[in-house]
């Protein structure tokens, strides 16, 4: 998996960087092919008008005029500006020449007029037919231009220009049409090859190129390293969770940055402590449940014994042993009862059925069933209900369990003639409900361990004994708490504990109101 992941972490940043150096190119070159073409057509129409303007004084030459030019086509046009010598200022048109054909080739000849590129632009001057009157490559004049698409375009009166491909390579042309008085008076045809802007781009081509490759060197490079920055940790994680999966809990794995990897890395060591707490808490929670159920059965075990072995002809054994035996099996069936409790609190299945519920006519009928355990303590039961305190969405025979096993608690850790109180009343937006004693207390360093499952704080508890204030107290199984926490929890509550050792105890927790 690491090695895949490697690769492709590795291949999507070379694929990325490619990506990006091609399209780049691509804009890049073509941005300057078409900067290099509109800058040559600029210096070549405005050298067209230029020598139409000297050619025939007076003329007008239609074509594009740009009054913002590139700092390129204005450099090329100054260049062959300077580089065309057109120097004709004795030159006058006869009386009577209105059109470049009635103008003699001889005449032309004799003037001062020299055309010359030193930028390779060839310069034709056409007439109304077509027909080269002067050529500035030196060729012989009288050679016929129609069948030229651009030269066709410029007879009509339209300007044109456009590329071309000679046996020299691709040119540029442009087509100029020259107008005296309104009318077509001839052409002016130039072209100039591309080869300098083809050398430029091959140029830029080959840097391109080896820009990419050397980019793709170092990006590799680059990749290889984050790549395994990236799976090094990854590794670590899969062995600890391979070890884990078979049992291994005690994996931890170094975390050695602040990003999303160390925070993956700080996340599965918490799980991992999580897991271990959670193996050791089940540990215990299941050798706490084989104690809790080996005293009863180890009991209910000896005295059917002892029955089978002649003790059952003896009425008043048997009948002392049997109720023992039915004592011991009460235990059982309230000690199945809390786990399966837990259990379904534990998945989130208890099945609660909500309604409306007036916790202190409920607290007042809990009070009443636990009467007689609390005469017999000689403890006494008050209830403090406060009128404004509002209904809770609850249910009522959970509910009612929590409030039995915190009285319960309560009876059982007073001293002889103590009161309980049990009050109820708005907490918020939900109801309190707080069960206090002033008994036996727990100790402080007894307190955080309260409501953990099978949790007693048996040194208080042997204090209350040693004094005699505790005699005939139950022995509970240390679930009563937990279960009431688990019970309240899973309405949406918090229960929360607060004692003094020797001053009492505090149970209180809170309901969401309906």
């Amino acid at each position: 998996m690491t090695a895949s992941l490697r690769l492709k972490l590795l291949l999507s940043h070379i694929g990325l960087i490619v990506l990006a150096m091609g399209l780049a190119a691509i804009l890049l070159l073509t941005f300057l092919q078409r900067y290099f073409l509109e800058a040559t057509e600029e210096s070549l129409a405005a050298q067209a008008r230029i020598t139409a303007q000297t050619l025939i004084p007076g003329a007008l030459a239609v074509g594009p005029t740009s009054e913002v030019q590139t700092p390129l086509s204005n450099a090329i046009q100054q260049q062959q500006t300077r580089n065309l010598a057109l120097q004709a200022e004795n030159l006058a048109l006869p009386v009577g020449v209105a059109t470049l054909s009635d103008l003699d080739l001889g005449y032309l000849a004799d003037s001062s007029l020299q055309l010359g590129a030193q930028l390779e632009t060839r310069i034709r001057v056409l007439d109304t037919s077509g027909i080269v009157l002067v050529d500035s490559s030196g060729e012989p004049e009288g050679a016929s231009l129609q069948g030229d698409a651009l030269v066709t375009s410029a007879l009509a009166g339209q300007y044109d220009s456009g590329a071309l491909r000679d046996a020299q390579g691709t040119l540029i042309a442009v087509a100029m049409p020259v107008l005296v008085e309104g009318e077509l008076a001839g052409v002016v045809y130039l072209t100039q090859p591309l080869r300098d802007v083809d050398a430029v781009l091959a140029d830029l081509r080959t840097r391109l190129t080896w820009s990419t490759a050397i980019a793709l060197v170092l990006s590799g490079a680059v990749a290889l390293l984050l790549s395994r920055a990236i799976t090094r940790p990854l590794h670590r994680l899969t062995s600890a969770a391979g070890a884990i999966a078979q049992g291994q809990l005690d994996q931890q794995v170094p975390v050695r940055s602040r990003d999303e990897l160390g925070r993956l890395s700080r996340t599965f060591n918490d799980m991992a402590s999580r897991l271990r707490a959670a193996r050791q808490a089940q540990t215990t929670f299941v050798a706490n449940v084989s104690h809790e159920l080996r005293t009863p059965l180890t009991s209910i075990k000896g005295m059917v014994e002892t029955l089978r072995d002649g003790a059952v002809d003896d009425f008043v054994v048997r009948d002392q042993f049997l109720g023992t035996v039915e004592v011991e099996t009460d235990r059982l069936i309230r000690l199945v009862n809390d786990l399966l409790v837990l259990t379904r609190a534990d998945a989130e299945a208890l099945n609660l059925r909500r309604e409306p519920l007036d916790l202190a006519e409920l607290a007042r009928s809990t009070i009443e069933g636990l009467g007689p355990r609390a005469a017999a303590r000689e403890v006494t039961i008050t209830l403090d209900a406060n009128p404004e305190a509002p209904l809770a969405w609850a249910d009522g025979d959970r509910i009612a369990q929590v409030l039995v096993n915190l009285l319960d608690n309560a009876i059982k850790y007073s001293y002889p003639g103590g009161t309980v109180t049990a009050s109820v009343g708005p907490d918020g937006d939900g109801t309190l409900v707080s069960v206090r004693d002033a008994g036996t207390g727990i100790p402080a360093e007894d307190l955080p361990q309260i409501g953990q499952r099978f949790y007693r704080a048996d040194r208080a508890r042997a204090r209350a004994h040693s004094a005699g204030r505790s005699e005939g107290a139950p022995s509970g199984s240390g679930l009563g708490l937990s279960i009431a926490t688990a019970l309240v929890e899973a309405h949406g509550g918090s229960l929360r504990i607060e004692s003094v050792e020797g001053a009492g105890t505090t149970v209180s927790f809170t309901l969401p109101s309906a």
